[in-house]
């Protein structure tokens, strides 16, 4: 049983138990991420037999340099225990790698985080406008910085995969999957964002040209505003539960 296939066999038996779509989604994106980094930094991972501690160990690493919040890697481990977990259970895997993990812990500074309903609404509030709701579709489900928001380019896009490929600090390039509604959401941007553009910058501005990290950050605040939402708020996002540091 290949790592995917297991992902798909764990997501039938999370719906067979009624959970909800929104968390079987954020599961399916936070197992899907690992899986990727899994595939892009050891070639010999192919089942779930072949990964070990130190896989898991390096992932979340890896999650701490591109800054993640404890809250956010935390969420991340608990949905790859539950996977694994759910692995051994069936007799896939004689044992959890997950096992001596220890959990991120949160961080003492009172961060603040969005519940599904405020950035739910938010995503409402967007949806008249194909850019922005794309903006936040992609922040929701992927969590990468502003700069690398405000740098993607059309190339970056696979529409196939789906994915993003995301250039960050220090030259680094990752490889993030994009859910149903994120594709839809890039798809339905692209075709309206102007043929006659010359940009390879995926979001522009109201004059063409690429959107500053400044114009990303005040598009936020923006809906947070309309929303009714009073926290500060950040665009340091990850699903579903969202760090809400540094938009205000």
């Amino acid at each position: 049983m290949t790592l995917e296939k297991g992902l798909a066999t764990f997501l039938n038996a999370l719906s067979g138990k009624n959970r909800s779509s929104a968390t079987i989604r954020a599961y399916q994106t936070d197992i899907s991420q690992f899986i990727a980094f899994l595939h892009e930094n050891n070639v010999s991972i192919n089942t779930p037999s072949d990964v070990e501690k130190v896989d898991i160990v390096e992932y979340l690493s890896a999650l701490a340099k591109r800054e993640l919040t404890g809250v956010a890697r935390a969420r991340k481990i608990s949905a790859i225990r539950e996977y694994f977990r759910f692995l051994e259970g069936l007799g896939i895997i004689a044992k959890s790698p997950t096992t001596g993990i220890e959990t991120p812990k949160r961080e003492k500074n009172g961060r603040q985080v969005l519940r599904s309903d405020e950035y739910t609404k938010m995503l409402s509030l967007a949806g008249a406008n194909p850019r922005d709701y794309a903006i936040l579709q992609v922040f929701l489900q992927t969590g990468i910085r502003v700069s690398e928001l405000a740098h993607l380019k059309i190339e970056d896009i696979d529409f196939i995969k789906p994915s993003i490929t995301v250039r960050g600090k220090g030259r680094v390039v990752r490889e993030i999957a994009l859910e149903k509604k994120g594709v839809h959401a890039l798809r339905s941007y692209l075709l309206v964002r102007g043929v006659d553009s010359t940009s390879e910058r995926v979001f522009l501005n109201y004059q063409g040209e690429p959107i500053s990290e400044r114009g990303i950050r005040k598009l936020v605040v923006k809906y947070r505003k309309e929303a009714g939402i009073t926290k500060k708020a950040s665009l340091r996002w990850d699903q579903p539960c969202l760090d809400t540091r540094f938009l205000s």
